[in-house]
């Protein structure tokens, strides 16, 4: 059972984040692929618990930056 464990994280967490990276060239949704990708890899491997803090950090800061766009010209109107 172990072992399907293990083939299941390294196969799938693999094909989503090595999808999430060709999307970040190509046109797609990199983030969407990339962050579910690292979180899977997480579980066995502490650097992919670091990429996807980091991932999660500029998703944050990107999410923030859209929304102080958005709000300041709702009110320049």
């Amino acid at each position: 059972m172990n072992i399907l464990k293990q083939l299941f994280i390294h196969l799938v967490g693999g094909t989503l984040v090595l999808l999430g990276l060709i999307f970040i060239v190509v046109p797609g949704p990199s983030l969407l692929l990339l962050i579910p990708g690292l979180y899977i890899l997480s579980f066995e491997y502490e650097i992919a618990r670091v990429w996807l803090r980091k991932c999660q950090v500029m998703l944050k800061k990107s999410a923030n930056w859209l929304d102080n766009k958005i709000r300041a010209r709702r009110y320049k109107h």
